[in-house]
């Protein structure tokens, strides 16, 4: 039987504006043992690419296509089990994948980049090419990266306002991570996540 988690509804309203937010913005790469809260990854998942006020996502997609499935690595996050979940983003809603904390396999697979480790969860797209290119043949890989791009900047902007910190990865083997995570795709960023 399939285990989902429904997460909290995501707040529509911050007292940090959208200029603070990007002003503010940074990379951050230490990260302190205080665990993230269910309400916390609620946001930042409904940020990458949950329901806008159209019924439609918070990223834009070439043709709706929509080729990336966000994966939460979460190690310290109070109400979730450590483990690996894929979330959808429909029903804003976690589906186990694995149990057990990964963190440490996913920073080794990251050449050795310990704050991964550190940080008390990770978010890891992973792109499926095929729903983009089966539309627009070659130049759909581009758009893919695209894609990547917009749900980077709305998860960067968000962990920001929450006053957290993430950084965006693009150094790993790209191979292990997908194998460690048991996923098959293409993996493309990881976001660690944590307090600063």
């Amino acid at each position: 039987m399939e285990k989902f988690i429904q997460l909290p509804q995501p707040s529509l309203d911050s007292r940090v504006s959208l200029e603070q937010a990007i002003y503010k913005r940074r990379s951050v790469r230490s990260y302190r043992k205080i665990p993230l809260e269910i309400e916390e990854i609620s946001q930042i998942l409904w940020a990458a690419c949950g329901k806008n006020a159209y019924g439609k996502r918070t990223v834009p997609s070439a043709g709706a296509t929509y080729p990336f499935d966000i994966y939460l690595v979460a190690g310290d996050v109070k109400g979730i089990e450590s483990g690996t979940y894929l979330y959808d983003g429909r029903n804003h809603s976690l589906k186990h994948v694995a149990s057990g904390d990964i963190r440490e396999k996913i920073a080794q697979a990251s050449y050795g980049q310990k704050f991964i480790s550190e940080a008390p969860a990770s978010l890891v797209l992973v792109a499926q090419f095929q729903r983009t290119t089966s539309f627009y043949g070659k130049r759909g890989e581009r758009y893919v990266y695209l894609d990547a791009g917009h749900i980077g900047q709305n998860v960067s902007l968000q962990v920001e306002a929450l006053g957290l910190g993430t950084c965006i990865i693009g150094a790993f083997d790209d191979h292990m991570v997908a194998e460690v995570l048991g996923v098959k795709g293409d993996v493309v960023y990881i976001m660690p996540v944590g307090r600063i």
